[in-house]
């Protein structure tokens, strides 16, 4: 495990070792990291592309929680992005457990790796099934539990890792140190019932597991890339065949909640 510690470090994104993760300084440096890195970011407009299909038509505005980094804005003309704290290119300051949305006002509400740092779940999604019109969807792109995920998020990722919590709530902590990475695979699918039980308007409309290598080697926003962008099209054809089993290799999930 003292190996594997150091690797991590040995690793770890240069531009933000050392830098607090609750300090918007390292938002806005991660959004850079993310233009800099052409298969991290190929990664992210894959995930844009899929996000915008399952947000419906017509009225209603589309909320993006916890935009950060990310550049959704830029695929999705008239898009509200929102941080818990004031940082670059974001359009307003909110608290996803009290959002500032008339009742039934939403579309959709989307997110990219944001749900499993909310403190509280269930005040968010009944926040969420407040603000959002009927047919209205919560599409999130999120971390997922597999064989794989367990030794990369349990062993050479930053954020905290519990798949055995018995709770949806977080620790105390900050906007972003305070997490839980196995939160959504513990909401929608080992707890599912529960969360059908409590809340019956938000059905879940579809959980597509994926991304088992490609992410890992990009090294995502904390960690060095590893993954020359040549060989991005090559890793996608293996991606493909693992994820036949997602059980063992899922490192995301692209989840879609309904409200009825």
């Amino acid at each position: 495990m003292a190996a594997l510690t150091l690797l991590a470090r040995l690793l770890a994104e240069p531009r933000t070792r050392g830098l607090d993760l609750d300090d918007f300084r390292t938002t806005a440096e991660r959004r850079t990291i993310l233009k800099e890195k052409p298969v991290l970011r190929r990664i992210y407009e894959e995930w844009y592309r899929q996000i915008a299909t399952e947000v419906p038509k017509g009225s209603g505005s589309v909320l993006e929680i916890g935009s950060g980094p990310g550049f959704l804005a830029e695929r999705m003309p008239g898009l509200v992005s929102s941080e818990v704290f004031l940082c670059p290119g974001v359009r307003t300051v909110l608290d996803a457990r009290r959002l500032p949305a008339r009742d039934g006002s939403l579309r959709a509400i989307v997110m990219t790796d944001v749900f499993h740092h909310i403190p509280d779940t269930r005040r968010f999604l009944a926040e969420a099934t407040r603000a959002l019109r009927p047919g209205g969807v919560i599409v999130m792109v999120e971390p997922w539990v597999s064989r794989w995920s367990r030794f990369v998020y349990g062993h050479l990722h930053h954020e905290p890792f519990l798949p055995e919590s018995t709770s949806w709530e977080l620790p105390p902590g900050g906007p972003l140190s305070g997490a839980n990475s196995a939160l959504p695979w513990i909401v929608f699918e080992r707890d599912r019932a529960r969360f059908e039980r409590e809340f019956p308007h938000l059905g879940i409309g579809s959980i597509t597991p994926g991304l088992p290598l490609r992410y890992v080697l990009s090294g995502g926003l904390s960690i060095r890339s590893l993954l020359p962008l040549a060989a991005h099209r090559a890793l996608e054809s293996v991606e493909s065949l693992l994820g036949r089993w997602p059980e063992t290799w899922a490192m995301f999930a692209r989840i879609v909640l309904v409200r009825s």
